[in-house]
């Protein structure tokens, strides 16, 4: 327990997590500091890019092996089986209709790619070692909770939209075309490639990285000033405890794979992240009755900082207790 401690608050007093301290504290404050639209998209491009880049360049050093895709089989697993435990929670602790309820549970099975990064860096930092590959299995557990959520929803009989312009968000949202392409990129190129690129991508990542948190910080207190009386402490209550569960689920899952402490604790930041690009994206196209407020606030205001203040210490205590790394 101490050693969770420690590492929250190492983690809590790190330039990433301070500068989105810094953002939130900002926008609750009604302050009129801003991160222009185009710079965050231009960040959000170049982190992408980096992550995906450097995971398959991982993968060329590697190797495709059993791992590789008995990993990316159980991601695609716990993405599409996590909805059905966020929303049978979300009928429990809250009074969200089935559409919101959905909504919701679809965020909570997909994953947010900028706590993936988040923890990451926190594994870099601390000299950890992970598989690269585990970019591979981030971009395949964003779309098959998407598709447990719409499940959920026709079953209810609320219908819901699956069509062609449905299909298109799914598999060629921005962030996972970009996190592909970078991956087979890297992949391609190898160690040659990075050797070129290594001083664009490697060494301003984390400064870039603080400057993204700091406009998340910004989004996020905004969202919670906006939203007050939207969600009730049920709700609030879920946005804390599924991350907890999801990450349980992940562990078990790691620990069968025989993975790294630094791959378990990725693979457990995941499972309890909640996406806040690809699935709002999703969720405006097939279920445009559902509440953004409701989903985006729980997602980006309260998931996201519980993550990366207090979710992502936890996480590597437990992998690393339980791995013996």
């Amino acid at each position: 327990m101490e050693g969770i401690f420690t590492l929250a608050g190492q983690n809590l007093l790190s330039p990433i997590i301070l500068s989105f301290a810094l953002g939130l504290a900002a926008a609750l404050a009604r302050s009129d500091l801003s991160v222009p639209e185009a710079a965050a998209k231009a960040m959000s491009i170049y982190l992408l890019f980096s992550i995906g880049f450097k995971g398959g360049v991982s993968v060329a050093e590697h190797g495709v092996d059993g791992g590789l895709i008995a990993t990316m089989l159980v991601g695609v697993v716990l993405s599409a089986a996590i909805p059905f435990g966020a929303f049978a929670l979300l009928r429990v602790m809250t009074g969200l209709s089935v559409v919101d309820a959905a909504a919701v549970a679809a965020h909570y099975g997909s994953i947010s790619i900028v706590t993936f990064v988040a923890a990451s860096s926190v594994l870099t930092g601390q000299g950890i070692a992970f598989e690269g590959y585990m970019v591979a299995v981030a971009a395949a557990m964003e779309a098959p909770a998407i598709l447990s959520a719409l499940w959920l929803v026709s079953r209810s009989g609320k219908g819901a939209r699956m069509d062609g312009e449905l299909w298109r968000e799914i598999l060629l949202n921005a962030s996972i075309v970009l996190l592909i392409g970078a991956f087979v990129i890297g992949w391609i190129t190898g160690p040659a490639g990075m050797s070129e690129i290594q001083a664009f991508i490697v060494a301003p990542f984390k400064g870039v990285l603080c400057l993204f948190l700091l406009d998340m910080g910004l989004v996020a207190g905004r969202g919670l000033r906006n939203s007050r009386g939207v969600l009730s402490l049920g709700a609030l209550g879920f946005g804390v405890v599924m991350p907890v569960l999801g990450a349980l689920l992940a562990l078990g899952a790691g620990l069968v794979l025989g993975l790294s402490p630094g791959g378990v604790m990725l693979l457990m930041t995941m499972s309890a992240s909640a996406s806040y690009i690809a699935v709002p994206a999703a969720m405006r196209v097939a279920l445009p009755e559902a509440n953004p407020a409701v989903y985006l606030t729980l997602a980006l205001g309260v998931t996201f900082p519980f993550n990366l203040t207090l979710g992502i210490p936890l996480y590597l205590a437990l992998a690393s207790t339980l791995t013996g790394g």
